[in-house]
């Protein structure tokens, strides 16, 4: 049996991301798909004491792009605004002194050319780090595959061997689980309802923010908070 996932890589991204990366053997960076834009490629939100507020890097609105030759804009200084707006938002919460070298390494101590790099470098960190992920990362465009839509994610698949496919609830609308099962491989559709709540700074309380929000928040603990309370509940 072999699990893979693969998802476009996104900004800091919500402790759901990190949970279908944990459910995988192998997790794939689908970055040669196309730049959204207003979509989580290029932000996330955070928890301030105004309420939910937008962390955006500057990219442009060019959508004729792959996720993986979009750059950002250097003329913006983005990576001081980003720290500051972090340190204003998480520097009372309990663990924030634990992750702020992160942050300054992050945002002070390297230059950032392309999204999907900073992107990647951020999740993978996050993941081995701090959440002790042992999933083994890598990039689609590293796998033989053709055609479109389907067709193309079904010859990804086989390209990496794997026998079950762990995919977000969303793309139940347009995946053809029969084709898949067909040839060999099983559709896990991931559930993201049920995770508990844990103690935020502001109320009420928020799931859908960026996977800081839970590190700043419980520390050593956060692995529970994304998948370790289903083993209570089994």
């Amino acid at each position: 049996m072999k699990t893979v996932a693969t998802i476009q890589s996104n900004y800091i991204p919500w402790k759901g991301y990190f949970d279908i990366i944990n459910d995988a053997d192998l997790f794939l960076f689908y970055d040669e798909a196309q730049y959204t834009t207003f979509d989580w490629r290029n932000r996330n939100k955070i928890y301030t004491s105004n309420g939910l507020s937008w962390l955006t890097l500057p990219c442009g609105k060019k959508r004729t792009r792959r996720i993986d030759e979009v750059k950002m804009n250097p003329n913006i200084k983005w990576q001081e605004d980003h720290f500051n707006k972090l340190h204003t938002a998480y520097n009372n919460a309990p663990f924030y002194n634990r992750y702020k070298s992160f942050l300054e390494h992050i945002y002070f101590e390297k230059n950032w050319e392309y999204l999907s790099d900073l992107n990647q470098y951020i999740i993978r960190f996050i993941s081995s780090e701090f959440l002790g992920i042992k999933t083994t990362f890598g990039n689609s465009c590293d796998f033989e595959s053709y055609g479109q839509k389907d067709e193309k994610m079904l010859s990804l698949l086989q390209s990496t061997g794997c026998t079950h496919y762990v995919s977000g609830p969303s793309a139940k609308g347009y995946m053809n689980e029969e084709v898949y099962n067909k040839n060999g491989i099983e559709i896990i559709w991931k559930d993201y309802s049920g995770y508990p709540e844990y103690k935020q700074l502001h109320k009420p309380f928020e799931h859908g923010i960026s996977i800081v929000d839970l590190l700043f928040n419980t520390g050593s603990d956060a692995p529970y908070y994304i998948w370790g309370w289903r083993e209570n509940n089994e």
